[in-house]
């Protein structure tokens, strides 16, 4: 089964390099728009978003006419109170130090840690795979935390997790190979 994880297109949260996260519900700005509407993706036989508006409005772009499965599991990270801010507004703030020097690998203040949003994002990635027994090829139109995510724990050859960031309306392909 040939697998495509298409990051969401650009949004203005994006463009303001802001953390954008499951709190932060907002839709493609402009230039987001005309990119995902620029670039080729694959045809697939199913389709699988996380339901920000950000990750619908794309999917709707790029598959018009396919129908799509939601999964709360897919969505980016819960950046606690470091949600919508950029780091110009976190300079100088001791935990968002704090978070840097751990190489992001503690817990955002009043959020999640990547341990436990990288677990919630491999299990909505194989609920929607359980779903797809006869299917060829799977589209999982979602956010660059989700892609990271799931590459770290599948991607070849396996890479620290910020390895696999990509750009708005990028997307990665990777093969699972369907068990007898």
């Amino acid at each position: 089964m040939k697998i495509y994880l298409i990051r969401h297109g650009m949004t203005a949260g994006n463009r303001e390099k802001r953390y954008v996260g499951c709190h932060t519900d907002e839709d493609l700005c402009e230039e987001g728009i005309a990119q995902i509407q620029s670039n080729e993706y694959p045809r697939v036989d199913r389709l699988y978003v996380s339901p920000l508006k950000r990750c619908i409005t794309t999917a709707e772009l790029i598959y018009p006419h396919m129908p799509m499965v939601t999964n709360v599991k897919l969505e980016e990270m819960d950046f606690g109170d470091f949600e919508y801010k950029n780091y110009h507004e976190l300079n100088g703030n001791a935990a968002y130090q704090a978070w840097i020097d751990s190489g992001g690998r503690t817990a955002f203040p009043n959020g999640e840690g990547r341990e436990q949003f990288s677990r919630r994002c491999v299990e909505g990635f194989w609920e929607c795979l359980a779903d797809c027994k006869d299917t060829d090829r799977v589209a999982f139109v979602v956010h660059g935390g989700t892609i990271m995510a799931i590459m770290e724990q599948y991607g070849e050859p396996k890479g620290e997790y910020y390895k696999w960031q990509i750009a708005n309306g990028a997307y990665l392909s990777l093969e699972v190979m369907k068990s007898l």
